[in-house]
C-alpha cells in the first residue's frame, strides 16, 4: 500500500490576512485577524491570541510553509517566536483580500473627508464644505487613498493639494488659543511682541504681573507658537477649528 507522507512544518489556512516583513533576505509571515492589527498598534489589544490565527512564524502563509529556527534566528538574533511576531505586527505590511482593502479604503476614506470637512472652509462663505464636496474635488484632482498610511496624515495631504489648486475656494479653518506671559519674566514684552505677530482678533488683558491674549492663529503657524511659548508662556488650544463670522 503506497503511503502519503504530509509534509513537515506545513499548517494549512484558509481565509486569513496576513502581515509581512522582509528581512536577511527573507519574507516572514504571521496570520492574523486584520481588524486587530490596528488594535494591536495602537495598544487598544494587548493580547496576542485575539489578533493570531496561529501563533506560528511563517515563510509562506498560504502554502503553510513554516520559518525553521534557524531562519528566525539569522533574521531576528533570536528564536522566541512571541517577540518576532511582535516585531511583524508592528513593522510589518498588512496584506488585505480584495474585499478587506476596499472595506479598509472605504473606512480610511471617510475618515479622512471628515476630517478635512472639519479642518477647512469656504474662505468666501466661512462655512464647511460637506465631505461629498471634498471628495468630489479630490477625485478631479486624482488624490489616491491608500490603506498603510493614516487617515489623518492622509487628509494633511489632501489639505495641502485642495489649497494648492483651488479647485474650490477652501482655506484652512483658524485654531482658536489663549496665551498667558509672566510679566516678572526676563523679555517678556519682547516675547509679547512676537505673539501679537501670530495671533489675530486678540482680546487682550493685562494686570500687573501677567498678560492675556485670547485669538486666533493659522493652524500653519502653531508650530511656531509652540517654540515661542515654550518655557515663557503656558498656551491652551480653546478650539481646534473656529467657524468665522462672515462679513
Amino acid at each position: 500500500m503506497a503511503v502519503i507522507n504530509q509534509p513537515s512544518g506545513q499548517i494549512k489556512l484558509t481565509n486569513v490576512s496576513m502581515v509581512k516583513l522582509k528581512k536577511a533576505k527573507k519574507r516572514f509571515e504571521v496570520a492574523c485577524y486584520q481588524n486587530k492589527v490596528q488594535d494591536y498598534r495602537n495598544g487598544v489589544e494587548k493580547d496576542l491570541d485575539e489578533v493570531l490565527q496561529i501563533n506560528q512564524v511563517f515563510i509562506n502563509v498560504s502554502k503553510g510553509q513554516v520559518a525553521s529556527k534557524e531562519d528566525l534566528q539569522k533574521a531576528f538574533q533570536t528564536t522566541d517566536v512571541d517577540a518576532i511576531i511582535k516585531e511583524i505586527l508592528f513593522k510589518g505590511e498588512i496584506q488585505l483580500s480584495e474585499k478587506e482593502r476596499q472595506l479598509q479604503l472605504n473606512k480610511i476614506n471617510n475618515e479622512m473627508l471628515t476630517i478635512i470637512s472639519a479642518k477647512c472652509i469656504n474662505p468666501k462663505s466661512k462655512k464647511r464644505y460637506p465631505p461629498t464636496m471634498i471628495h468630489k474635488a479630490l477625485l478631479e484632482l486624482k488624490f489616491n487613498v491608500v490603506v498603510n498610511k493614516a487617515a489623518k496624515l492622509q487628509a494633511l495631504e489632501a489639505i495641502k493639494l485642495l489649497i494648492a489648486k483651488q479647485i474650490i475656494p477652501i482655506a484652512r479653518s483658524k485654531m482658536k488659543i489663549k496665551v498667558a506671559v509672566n510679566l516678572e519674566t526676563a523679555g517678556s514684552s519682547e516675547l509679547i511682541e512676537q505673539l501679537n505677530t501670530l495671533i489675530r482678533s486678540g482680546q487682550t488683558s493685562q494686570t500687573e504681573t501677567a498678560w492675556t491674549s485670547i485669538g486666533l492663529i493659522d493652524p500653519v503657524a502653531y508650530r511656531e507658537l509652540v517654540n515661542i511659548c515654550n518655557q515663557k508662556a503656558t498656551l491652551q488650544v480653546l478650539d481646534m477649528a473656529v467657524i468665522e463670522e462672515s462679513n
